[in-house]
């Protein structure tokens, strides 16, 4: 009898491409049934798959962004190494992916053909595939990485995590009620945010229809201050306690009736946990990250003028205020 193979995929993006990676990952467990499959992702993601009963493993690898540290990686590497993995996948395919993937030493080592990245990287795999030509949603191109080990796309591209069940009763405590809207005001670019008038103005019209609304931020003093600002605003907004642990914000945010944000990672946190989505888009392209399936919904502003390389918006006009409170209300009401 043969041994089943050992499969690993690598990803070191932020948390939102780690879910648009599930579809390719699901995609990997259909094509081999029968192999071991692990997942090597930056420590403060592994919360994401740690609970989706298809994987074998996930390994956390500590990191500092713009930092290395052989002190924590190498032993984690050695554990890597001893595993003999016959494949391993590179869905970022960036450096410190490239390294890792040399490092570890599977067989067969799958990644973009990129050029961009230190000199020599593409020779660190020995399966190499072009990027798309046209664009594809976020989910669509990393399955596609998979051609070059002649695996079909997935069947859907839906993405799929799971929140600790253990944590339900704690999640209880800090959300009671399911029957809520739950709306992610903050971005890690603030020209990603839709305007607090826009929020405010929501918030009552829902009031007025019998919607609840409760709304949470990300941690950090620029997130917390915007959220003083709401309150200060709408005094009678009510706003979900910070927090820090994403295992916990993952089984509070499964309670949610609709998640409402702009493109921002805990907006494909709700769509991977099964909540129905409405998101705002203007700086990036729904059509390559708005969550897929009929339980969500986009809403697009005017066209973005900002550098691509800007976290800030610098015009006069934010292309997401045109976004009207009124549009949004109208999905709310479906």
């Amino acid at each position: 009898m043969s041994v089943p193979e050992k499969i690993l995929a690598l990803q070191f993006k932020y948390f939102g491409d780690a879910v648009l990676m599930t579809p390719a990952l699901r995609a990997l467990r259909k094509h081999f049934p029968h192999a071991e499959l692990h997942v090597l992702v930056p420590e403060e993601i592994a919360p994401l798959f740690q609970h989706l009963p298809w994987l074998n493993r996930v390994w956390p690898m500590p990191r500092t962004r713009g930092q290395a540290n052989p002190g924590k990686s190498w032993p984690m590497i050695r554990a890597l190494r001893a595993e003999k993995f016959d494949r391993s996948v590179d869905f970022a395919s960036n450096d410190r992916g490239a390294i890792l993937s040399f490092l570890i030493g599977a067989k067969n080592r799958l990644g973009w053909e990129e050029r961009a990245g230190f000199f020599g990287r593409k020779f660190f795999y020995n399966c190499r595939v072009p990027s798309p030509e046209n664009p594809l949603h976020e989910s669509a191109r990393l399955a596609q990485l998979l051609s070059g080990w002649q695996i079909p796309p997935p069947v859907s591209l839906e993405p799929e995590i799971c929140a600790d069940p253990s944590l339900a009763p704690a999640a209880k405590n800090i959300l009671p009620d399911e029957n809520v809207v739950v709306c992610h005001i903050a971005s890690s670019q603030q020209k990603k945010e839709w305007p607090l008038e826009n929020w405010i103005k929501l918030r009552q019209l829902a009031a007025g229809a019998g919607i609840k609304i409760i709304f949470t931020t990300a941690r950090g003093e620029r997130e917390a201050a915007l959220m003083t600002e709401l309150k200060k605003k709408s005094p009678d907004a009510e706003i979900l306690p910070v927090i820090s642990e994403l295992p916990l914000f993952l089984a509070v945010l499964k309670r949610a009736k609709i998640f409402i944000s702009g493109d921002t990672g805990p907006l494909h946190f709700a769509a991977g946990l099964g909540v129905p989505t409405i998101s705002l888009f203007g700086p990036s392209a729904p059509t390559r990250w708005a969550p897929i399936g009929a339980r969500h919904h986009f809403l697009t502003g005017a066209t973005c003028k900002c550098s691509g390389h800007s976290a800030i918006c610098h015009n006069a006009a934010h292309c997401l205020a045109a976004i009207l409170p009124e549009q949004v209300f109208d999905y709310l009401k479906k």
